[in-house]
């Protein structure tokens, strides 16, 4: 009861973007005072145990920033970035909108961060962990799309051995034509392109580092079958399902509804949804699923698993509902 009664009204008073960095730098500061709890309900996934199937998705924690204090709060995954090979300011500010109304968000960020080289700082520095760490890779802004490869080899390459898993987002709708990627024929170059790179650095450091694919929610239902069938092919090790939303229907008349950006959070609940069910009927377990996007409760989180997640990520609910639910969605999880 602590988040709602009292720090969430703190944090809800300032702008967002200010009060997403400020948050972050009290529960790092304060850490301590958080009792380390972590649920237990092993997982096996992409050949990594994941203490338990809740994760923390990319976005919040995008320069490996705040490991320590969010280390802390029971996750069985938390995912970090997206990091670009080079830094980048992202989007002029502001770029973060809260629809409070709807349980969502709304970010135009750009992929704002500092760098893969900051980030792997951070992340040398960090004791041993319970939780498995992710880190999510991105193109520079100043990379024209059909260079993109480069950008994501170059990132594999320098977090290879720094991550437990990888994640390839090419579905952001900030960064100009990065969706485009997900076209087959894009897609096909892109997957052959890393699982060569990814084969390569296999052999150097003798240890395999499994790859995951974020996708949209506004894929077109025959999408599905030749995404599926390109992860297959180019032993992509899963799949997140899914980024944000450019569909903004269901926050229709809010005042900030027709801000650029991807929508997160309750209002993408049922798109997410039927995104998830229908990879899952297509790939039949041959690639597991992580599933992001709308999930702020227990219910929702069993839902998921039940129509074929292997784990879920949440981040707006972290935001309007704390770190509580962490621990309640990890406690209510049946197998």
């Amino acid at each position: 009861m602590l988040y709602p009664l009292f720090i969430r009204p703190f944090v809800f008073a300032q702008d967002a973007e200010t009060a997403h960095e400020s948050s972050l730098e009290l529960l790092n500061n304060f850490r301590y005072l958080i009792p380390a709890t972590l649920h237990r309900k092993p997982v096996n996934v992409m050949g990594l145990e994941f203490p338990n199937p809740v994760g923390l998705a990319a976005g919040l924690d995008k320069n490996a920033d705040y490991l320590a204090g969010l280390g802390r709060l029971g996750f069985g995954c938390i995912e970090v970035g997206t990091v670009t090979p080079l830094p980048q300011a992202g989007n002029p500010k502001p770029r973060l909108f809260r629809l409070t109304k709807y349980d969502s968000i709304i970010n135009r960020m750009g992929f704002n961060n500092k760098g893969v080289n900051h980030l792997l700082q951070n992340i040398a520095q960090l004791p041993p962990h319970p939780y498995i760490l992710g880190i999510n890779i991105g193109k520079n802004l100043t990379t024209p799309v059909d260079k993109a490869l480069s950008d994501y080899n170059l990132a594999l390459q320098q977090v290879y051995t720094s991550a437990d898993y990888i994640t390839i987002n090419i579905s952001s709708p900030n960064t100009p034509g990065l969706r485009s990627l997900q076209s087959e024929q894009a897609l096909e170059a892109l997957l052959k392109g890393i699982n060569e790179c990814r084969k390569g650095l296999q052999d150097e450091h003798q240890v395999n580092r499994p790859i995951a694919l974020k996708i949209s929610p506004d894929l077109d239902d025959q999408a599905i079958a030749p995404i599926s069938e390109l992860l297959i092919k180019h032993n992509i090790d899963a799949l997140i399902a899914t980024n944000t939303t450019l569909d903004k229907s269901n926050v229709q008349g809010h005042p900030f509804a027709n801000e650029a950006g991807g929508l997160s959070g309750a209002a993408l609940t049922d798109k997410s949804r039927q995104i998830l069910y229908k990879f899952h009927q297509q790939l039949q377990d041959e690639i597991p699923i992580i599933s992001a996007g709308g999930i702020d409760s227990p219910e929702e989180a069993q839902c998921r698993l039940d129509i074929g997640a292997k784990l879920i990520q949440i981040y707006s609910a972290f935001i309007f509902k704390g770190p509580e639910l962490i621990n309640k969605i990890t406690k209510s999880i049946k197998p």
